[in-house]
């Protein structure tokens, strides 16, 4: 009796943790939903109509609109931006976080305390500063320009969680590898970067829809059109007096697919990373 008791109990809770996931579900997948129906309208009929209610013709000419006015530019743009930050925020993270947490130095722990610290410094209070020594070294209204900022400023977040994994390790992996003849540059890039590559995932994903979504700078830093990624290049939708939203909606969807297929392929690394970081905490 005590037995079908506490399997009843069971099943009520787990059916009340569907309900609430297919709930959660709904509203994180709603307005993704509401982009997507409102892209498909047309400027009179989202100005006019209801905003909730369905089109009543479905039309691709806002999208048609977005491709032919530059966006493979902008798109490439970003890309080019975003991967190679992405691969020297990780090579420099992963560098200075084996540093930090496998070798023991002096004022070890007082860099990785500044690494931390940096995490808390906000963006908007450095953009004078970046902005002036970006015109002096000769790079700005240029995509180098938004790559060493990109580094520096998603480089703590990076050191603090590659810092932490790499922490846990055991240490015998590399102690057997001395005795072979292996040096530290060795045991770094063929044991303890192979073994962190679940952590490394999953900064990278973090740090790619950082900085894919990133704003700030390249209003800062870029004045070109041409030059614009694809957060900035959405200005180009907003007129004097008013803004074509249904265009804006097709344009924020379009750059929503990269990072959906990067996602999409990377998921059961990203979830590895989780777990495994989970795991060493």
């Amino acid at each position: 009796m005590a037995s079908t008791h506490f399997r009843s109990r069971i099943s009520i809770t787990r059916l009340a943790v569907y309900i609430l996931a297919i709930l959660w579900l709904l509203i994180a997948l709603y307005p993704f939903v509401f982009l997507v129906q409102n892209s498909l309208k047309r400027l009179m009929e989202f100005f006019t109509g209801n905003v909730w209610k369905l089109p009543e013709v479905f039309s691709l000419v806002n999208y048609i609109e977005v491709w032919t006015s530059n966006f493979p530019r902008f798109l490439f743009n970003s890309a080019f931006v975003v991967s190679i930050s992405l691969a020297l925020l990780l090579l420099a993270g992963s560098s200075a976080a084996y540093g930090l947490s496998r070798l023991k130095f002096r004022f070890s722990r007082v860099f990785y305390y500044l690494f931390v610290g940096g995490m808390t410094i906000p963006v908007h209070i450095t953009l004078i500063p970046v902005y002036i020594i970006t015109r002096r070294i000769g790079l700005y209204d240029s995509l180098w320009a938004l790559i060493g900022p990109y580094i520096a400023f998603n480089m703590p977040i990076t050191v603090f969680i590659l810092v932490s994994f790499m922490g846990g390790i055991p240490k015998s992996l590399e102690e057997a590898a001395y005795i072979d003849g292996s040096t530290k540059w060795q045991n770094f890039w063929h044991i303890v970067l192979p073994i962190s590559r679940p952590a490394m995932t999953a900064v990278g994903i973090y740090n790619s829809v950082i900085l894919w979504n990133d704003f700030i700078f390249p209003l800062v830093l870029i004045s070109a059109r041409t030059k614009r990624p694809l957060t900035l290049a959405l200005w180009n939708f907003q007129g004097e007096f008013g803004s074509d939203v249904p265009t804006i909606m097709a344009a924020l969807i379009l750059s929503m697919i990269p990072l959906l297929i990067f996602y999409a392929v990377t998921r059961e690394r990203l979830i590895e990373g989780l777990v495994a970081g989970a795991i060493k905490g």
